[in-house]
């Protein structure tokens, strides 16, 4: 299996890339992003490309590959929804529409988040603009296309958020983080959880595209 992994600097895609490196499953995954992910590995190579509303200039080094896992977004404070639709909609549909170009056999995991609205009409603007986002990839020709809607997620072997204020949370939660996870299994996960879920909904593809929510992407997880 072959993957690209958008977003490998934040805090999926951290875990996502250390699950896959240590996946023999997994016989390559390329990096793509705008900064690099400063690892060294057999399994690892990197594409830096500083304006990813426009990947052309590197379209040939994202053919060939059987996955692509689309880790990249950005926190909703702060920006109006034009400005937040420009990254989590325009940006995303952008690369998956080449993306689907190039490899007409792909699946396609992108990560949205718990409280998405698939409706498109509710108050809540982060969540209307990432539904609007997971239909119109849904509707893309991918051979399987899988819309990840985690919860709270525990971070684990050195995966942080690149959010200030997310990594504010996480100290401050961090003695009751283990209980939420075993306690509440439908609505918290561990990052290895989600690593794991997104690589087994790839390699087995048994899954019909759609939704998974936490639940779900924690019984993905148990394969």
């Amino acid at each position: 299996m072959n993957i690209l992994l958008f977003g490998a600097t934040g805090m999926v895609g951290q875990s996502v890339l250390r699950e896959a490196l240590l996946d023999p499953r997994v016989t390559h995954i390329r990096s793509v992003g705008r900064t690099s992910t400063g690892r060294s590995h057999p399994k690892l190579s990197e594409v830096v490309q500083a304006d990813l509303f426009d990947c052309t200039p590197v379209a040939d080094q994202l053919q060939g590959f059987d996955a692509c896992l689309f880790c990249l977004g950005v926190s909703a404070g702060g920006l109006s929804e034009a400005a937040y639709s420009r990254i989590s909609f325009d940006l995303t549909l952008g690369v998956a529409k080449l993306l689907v170009a190039a490899n007409p056999a792909m699946r396609f995991v992108y990560v949205s988040g718990a409280g998405t609205d698939s409706t498109e009409q509710g108050r809540i603007m982060w969540a209307r603009v990432k539904g609007r986002t997971e239909n119109a990839l849904l509707r893309l020709p991918f051979k399987n296309a899988y819309m990840f809607r985690p919860g709270l997620i525990r971070p684990l072997h050195g995966v942080r958020s690149k959010t200030l204020a997310y990594r504010l949370i996480y100290t401050l939660t961090r003695p009751i983080l283990p209980l939420l996870t075993h306690w509440l299994p439908e609505h918290a996960l561990t990052s290895v959880q989600v690593g794991q879920a997104m690589l087994n909904a790839v390699i087995t593809g048994t899954r019909p595209s759609g939704v998974l929510e936490s639940g779900d992407i924690g019984r993905m997880a148990r394969g």
